[in-house]
C-alpha cells in the first residue's frame, strides 16, 4: 500500500540523547510514560535513544537530538513513509538518526536543525505540528 501524500508529523518537547553501552550492559527493560525509549543491541553494542535526562549510567553519549514523530498508527504495508521525510532532510543537508516502532517511526535531528527540518518538511508537503 502506498503510503499519504501526507503525514502530520510532531516534534517532541523534549531533548534526546543517543547512547552507546557495551553489548553485555544490563537496562531497565521498561520506561512507562517517557515519550520515546528505544533499545537496539547487536553483538556489538547496545543503543538506547533516550530523553536526555534519562541516559543510562555509564554510556557513551551524543546529547542534543530531538525527534520527529510520525503521527500513527501507521499500517506495516505502507511503503515509502522514512523516505518522504528523508528525502528532503538530505536536501537540506541535515543529518538524521532513524528508527521504527510497530505502530509509528521516528526521525531524530540535532537541535540546531530544527528550524531546518521543519522547513523541509513543510516544504515537502508534510504537516509539522
Amino acid at each position: 500500500m502506498l503510503l499519504p501524500p501526507n503525514l502530520h508529523v510532531a516534534l517532541l518537547e523534549d531533548e534526546m540523547a543517543v547512547c552507546r553501552l557495551p553489548a553485555d550492559a544490563e537496562l531497565a527493560r521498561h520506561r512507562v510514560g517517557t515519550p520515546l525509549y528505544s533499545v537496539t543491541a547487536d553483538q556489538d553494542a547496545v543503543t538506547v535513544v533516550c530523553r536526555a535526562s534519562d541516559v543510562p549510567a555509564g554510556a557513551d553519549v551524543e546529547r542534543g537530538w530531538r525527534a520527529f514523530k510520525i503521527e500513527g498508527p501507521l499500517d506495516t504495508s505502507l511503503v515509502g513513509i522514512l523516505d518522504s521525510l528523508l528525502t528532503p532532510l538530505v536536501a537540506a543537508k541535515v543529518a538524521v538518526y532513524a528508527l521504527s516502532t510497530f505502530t509509528t517511526d521516528y526521525v531524530l535531528v540535532r537541535d540546531g536543525d530544527v528550524r531546518l527540518a521543519v522547513n523541509a518538511l513543510r516544504v515537502a508537503g508534510h504537516r509539522v505540528g
